[in-house]
């Protein structure tokens, strides 16, 4: 060989056309990988549970998320946002230029303010306003972060809610769980990576809320009941012995694994994990809806054995012990705050639902020491209006509408600075003055707690990369711990 032609084959092009099978072999590799089919057992099955933990982008500061859902929209002004100002006006209808391009659900443009009756205080060191109707949560409020300029797009409920929870209004997308568990998967062998627990009257867009979307059914959520069996079917009927159905399951997953090897269809992997989960969770659940080993103390902190907070603490109390047995993201859906009429009744009613048993969740959680790695978040598809909504001429009917455009949200723990409050509204609640923040700046946010970067976690479906922040999104640095 001499040095013209040494030279020669050292250029760019001859190295990738003398080892592109090599390097093509890589790239099918790592496509492979991603989709979860490169690493496979004897019997041609994925080594690797699909929930199996999964590295994140980079270092996290959560590794778990409760999410308390709060359907139905709650009313900021009332709850988080105090607006004082608001008694000058009361009655009176808001100035055309406030009005000209607002656009409502239900009431009119020339409907008048209504002042909220509410009474406001500042709690903790960092001076945070709640309402009288929050007596509990106040107490938290040097480890929460209040949010109080979201906005979204979307004013009705159903497709408010996909916004909020699957960062689209459309049907048939995954969920922020089902994202979650895709990114990073789950820590918990006998339990799903992502639950779902509901109190209340159900919600509007349904299972849409925690549907896996286009992804594998493996991330959907798995809804759990607090009572009886946790999952419809999970005990065995009678007569059907342990052996008996380990036996039949040995069977349908030989009968499976044929069809997988034949087809290479991951949902039929998905099928045999969900098989052997469901077979694990029979011994799991059980010990998990036993409360006999916590203390009478932590009962009572969370309102269990009391009305009317017993189903949500029920709830709250099971997604705690959820995240201490590797569950990387429990959902609590509580509906329904949708007072268009009778507010300040309904409003009352809910918060003495889930005020004690959230606050308890809260500290909770810190004196475990679980705070600082799991990321609490409560909010709701929007707002409520400044305007009075009036269906009924009756006293006390007095309602409000949907409202989009200035919302509040809260959020503590894994990665997030308490004692904070975030963002601000003009003086009637109805728009946002300062530090705008949109559903998918949240949804980028919160990933990024987890290690996760809401640009690359992505999945290929009908010739695109889809992400659960669209093609928006930034993060929200004030947050951020």
């Amino acid at each position: 060989m001499n040095l013209e032609h040494f030279k020669r084959i050292q250029t760019r092009r001859h190295f990738f056309q003398e080892c592109v099978g090599g390097l093509g072999a890589i790239a099918l590799w790592n496509l492979l990988e991603r989709e979860g089919r490169s690493a496979t057992s004897v019997e041609g099955l994925p080594k690797v549970n699909p929930l199996a933990p999964k590295p994140p982008h980079f270092a996290p500061k959560a590794k778990n998320v409760i999410f308390l859902y709060m359907e139905g929209a709650p009313s900021h002004i009332d709850l988080f946002d105090p607006k004082p100002e608001m008694k000058k006006w009361d009655g009176q209808p808001l100035p055309e230029a406030m009005t000209k391009d607002l656009k409502l659900a239900f009431i009119k443009r020339n409907a008048k303010v209504w002042a909220s009756p509410r009474v406001f205080q500042r709690f903790g060191q960092c001076g945070m306003e709640f309402s009288d109707y929050l007596p509990h949560l106040a107490t938290c409020a040097d480890d929460i972060c209040m949010v109080r300029s979201m906005f979204t797009e979307q004013f009705n409920h159903h497709p408010g809610q996909l916004m909020f929870n699957c960062g689209t209004p459309l049907v048939g997308r995954p969920s922020m769980g089902a994202w979650v568990t895709y990114g990073l998967g789950s820590e918990s062998q006998s339990l799903p990576g992502f639950v779902v627990l509901s109190s209340g009257t159900g919600t509007s867009a349904g299972s849409g809320n925690w549907s896996s979307g286009f992804l594998p059914s493996t991330y959907q959520g798995v809804t759990f009941r607090n009572s009886g069996d946790p999952v419809l079917y999970l005990s065995n009927p009678g007569g059907v012995s342990l052996k008996s159905q380990r036996a039949a399951l040995d069977a349908i997953r030989d009968l499976n694994q044929q069809s997988y090897v034949n087809t290479g269809d991951l949902e039929i992997a998905s099928r045999i994990a969900s098989y052997e989960l469901a077979f694990r969770m029979q011994a799991a659940a059980p010990e998990l809806l036993d409360f006999s080993k916590e203390s009478p103390n932590t009962l009572e902190m969370y309102g269990v054995d009391k009305e009317p907070t017993k189903p949500f603490a029920t709830n709250c109390l099971l997604a705690r012990r959820m995240i201490e047995r590797g569950v990387r993201f429990v959902q609590l859906f509580h509906a329904s705050w949708d007072d268009h009429t009778e507010l300040n009744a309904h409003l009352k009613k809910n918060c003495e639902i889930t005020d004690q048993p959230a606050a308890a969740l809260l500290k909770d959680l810190k004196q475990r020491g679980l705070l600082d790695t799991t990321l609490v978040i409560w909010g709701s598809e929007f707002g409520r209006t400044p305007l009075v909504e009036s269906r009924n001429p009756a006293k006390g009917s007095e309602g409000r509408d949907h409202h989009p455009f200035a919302f509040s949200i809260w959020m503590a723990g894994g990665g997030i600075k308490g004692g904070q409050v975030i963002g601000k509204t003009d003086e009637f609640g109805l728009n946002i003055v300062e530090d705008k923040i949109h559903v998918h700046d949240l949804q980028a946010t919160i990933l990024h707690c987890l290690g996760l970067n809401h640009e690359k976690l992505t999945y290929r479906h009908q010739g695109r990369d889809f992400r659960l922040t669209d093609v928006e999104g930034k993060l929200v640095q004030k947050l951020l711990a």
